[in-house]
């Protein structure tokens, strides 16, 4: 694989590998997403806009220069602004590979950093030298209005030209909440979801603040993801356990998605509407309760994205998409190609709904249907 170095949300040479819950493995173009999905599927995505989460400035102690990614927060709730868990860097920016970052000066309890308009403290060192946990002082509306003006989006050194903050929005943008975009959405365009509409797929959204997808660090790393903090509309809910109900296929689109939902769905009780904080790893041994089929960006081996495909597929067929993907040269990263994974269809583990009337139809029927075309 190589890494996408344009920032362009959907390229025209966008490609998609599909893997049905038999192993078998497919290429098309991404425009044919619509074309693999049935009648009475769910698409859920990510609404969450993203934020410009990345701020210059100075480690007031020292006057060393750093920059601060903003990396979780405890809740969505719209005044809970002031608290944020981070990870700093020395001098430099995206333009030097995340891993060849200097560290910050040694970072106390109590220091101040001045970045743009804000000032911060440091109220804790959750793994030095990089993870801290900040404070911000002012309102609210001082903190929000200063990450608006001073802030610009997380980028790394894969992509060369400086991303403006639209680069990383999808077109269903709605809470400012995300440090780094559900790039798996930038498949998303309206006429995307009209194809949808058409074919009888139902569509729904929620909130999840996605968090960093590296921190240069590879003992950080390896704890990814952070905490991340979501929330489920009652609508949202509902078209869940109608699609559990039926027997129909609840497809995520990103990561973010399978995550919350996976988490909400492991609650006692199962899935329910309102906020929650994903705390929960996907991976080998995940039970699968609510999500069938996952629509990603492809990602190295040793990632956490990577990884979570783990909860979805065996080993034998995850080293097959790996090949699939080398041998075709997919472009990985953000702005790269997509993955569509769906599991087999029987279910791994029980739901709040019984799941006996799970319909057999799957990818393979789309997939004679579909013109496959190979990557160049």
């Amino acid at each position: 694989m190589k890494a996408a170095a344009q920032p362009v949300q959907r390229p025209g040479d966008a490609r998609l590998l599909a893997v049905d819950g038999a192993g078998r493995i497919s290429h098309h173009p991404r425009s044919a997403l619509a074309d693999l999905l049935v009648p009475g599927d769910l698409v859920v995505a990510n609404d969450a806009a993203t934020l410009p989460a990345s701020l210059a400035g100075r480690h007031l102690a020292t006057g060393a220069a750093i920059e601060v990614r903003l990396a979780g927060r405890r809740s969505l709730a719209g005044d809970d602004v002031a608290c944020f868990l981070a990870v700093v860097f020395g001098a430099g920016d995206w333009r030097t590979r995340t891993e060849d970052r200097p560290p910050p000066p040694p970072l106390s309890p109590g220091d101040t950093l001045a970045l743009g308009p804000l000032a911060a403290s440091v109220v804790r060192v959750v793994a030095a030298p990089r993870l801290v946990e900040l404070r911000f002082a002012g309102s609210a509306d001082t903190i929000r209005a200063g990450i608006a003006r001073h802030g610009r989006p997380i980028q790394y050194a894969h992509v060369a030209a400086p991303l403006a903050l639209w680069d990383v929005w999808t077109a269903i943008a709605a809470h400012a909440v995300a440090f780094e975009p559900p790039s798996a959405g930038f498949v998303l365009d309206w006429r995307l979801l009209d194809q949808l509409a058409s074919r009888g797929v139902g569509f729904a959204t929620l909130t999840h603040a996605a968090g960093l997808s590296s921190t240069g660090d590879s003992g950080l790393d390896a704890r990814l993801p952070f905490d991340e903090p979501y929330h489920l509309p009652a609508a949202t809910v509902a078209a869940v356990h109608t699609a559990r109900e039926r027997g129909d296929r609840v497809v995520a689109i990103g990561t973010t998605v399978a995550r919350a939902l996976e988490h909400a769905g492991a609650q006692a009780g199962g899935i329910r509407a309102g906020p929650g904080i994903a705390t929960n790893r996907l991976g080998r041994s995940t039970p699968l309760r609510v999500v069938d089929v996952l629509v990603s960006g492809t990602h190295e081996p040793g990632s956490s994205h990577h990884e979570l495909l783990r909860a979805f597929v065996g080993a034998a067929t995850l080293d097959r998409i790996d090949a699939a993907l080398e041998s075709f040269a997919y472009r990985t990263h953000e702005f790269g190609d997509s993955v569509l994974v769906e599991r087999a269809v029987a279910p791994r583990c029980a739901y709040a709904v019984p799941r006996s009337n799970l319909k057999t139809a799957t990818l393979a029927r789309r997939l004679g249907s579909v013109r496959t075309t190979l990557p160049a």
